[in-house]
């Protein structure tokens, strides 16, 4: 028979008790004659009286221990500097065919960018930016000069000394402007009045915004009349308002619009009548819309090279 194993000897004392188990994986800082880790001197003893077990749970920086409870999880043994933390460690690429595969990677991205830059510079070059279709139209220092208003003439024959003028000369536009005054040769004051407008589009391209603007010129004011005239530049719109009633009252308004490529042109007559004015015998919108359409057709025809 084997011997029976004998009970545990009660300690007599209580440095002779066993140390409390602890998570730290080193010899407990309390045991006499034993360093400390990593070759420290061994902790100080516990106060008198203070739980065993406490001071031989590390603590965190920041983190208290609490008293009873095990500590945070530590490192295994070994080097705790080299234990792996929260975030990975880049390190240098592996020797071998593993470098060449990421250069080859890398040099295929490069190439792909750049040809994709040279593939753009080439349609650029090949397109370019669009070129201003000024329809061999220029514009002149003095548009009242350049103006031919020879219908109207012949209705108003008082000649306007004093027109208004103005020239706007520009990278993006050239624009020329002509007010003038129209007097029948009894007349004191002006009867009617002609105003004409040259713009030369350099940087963009006028037409859906004209064709917009004075196609749709009825929806958007109440009482005009719009009509698509034929046969003069790449479109044209006459655009009128008669509110006349004899030659005692009202007022007549008409403009013909003109897109030629890249150049708008309009001419505006408007009249206004009452009992005072001297003429008592004014021109008909049929009369003053075929005036419009013969002088501009001319004025047009003078302005190209």
């Amino acid at each position: 028979m084997s011997t029976p194993p004998e009970p545990p000897q009660q300690p007599t004392s209580p440095s002779d008790a066993p140390a409390p188990p602890s998570a730290y994986p080193y010899p407990s800082p309390q045991s006499p004659g034993v360093g400390g880790p990593l070759g420290f001197p061994p902790a100080a003893p516990a106060p008198q009286g203070a739980p065993q077990g406490v001071y031989a749970q590390p603590t965190l920086v920041g983190v208290p221990a609490q008293p009873g409870q095990p500590g945070p999880p530590q490192p295994q043994p070994g080097n705790p500097y080299l234990q792996p933390g929260p975030y990975p460690v880049v390190g240098p690429p592996p020797a071998g065919r593993g470098g060449g595969a990421g250069k080859a990677v890398l040099w295929a991205a490069l190439g792909a960018l750049v040809a994709s830059a040279a593939w753009a510079a080439g349609v650029f070059l090949i397109t370019g930016p669009d070129k201003a279709d000024l329809a061999g139209y220029t514009s002149p220092s003095n548009l009242c000069n350049a103006l031919d208003y020879s219908s109207f003439k012949a209705e108003y024959p008082d000649n306007d000394g004093s027109p208004t003028r103005n020239r706007l000369e520009d990278d993006a536009l050239d624009e020329g402007l002509c007010s003038i005054s129209l007097k029948k040769t009894a007349s004191t004051y002006a009867d009617a009045y002609l105003y004409a407008q040259l713009d030369l589009h350099k940087k963009t391209d006028p037409g859906p915004e004209f064709t917009a603007a004075w196609k749709n010129y009825g929806d958007s004011h109440t009482g005009y009349d719009v009509e698509t005239v034929t046969g003069i530049g790449d479109e044209a719109y006459l655009v009128s308002n008669d509110t006349t009633s004899g030659s005692s009252s009202g007022s007549l308004y008409a403009t013909l619009a003109v897109r030629d490529g890249w150049v708008t042109y309009t001419m505006t007559y408007s009249a206004y009548y009452s009992s005072y004015d001297d003429d008592k015998d004014p021109p008909t919108l049929d009369e003053v819309s075929d005036m419009l359409k013969t002088d501009t057709r001319t004025t047009l025809a003078d302005l190209k090279d």
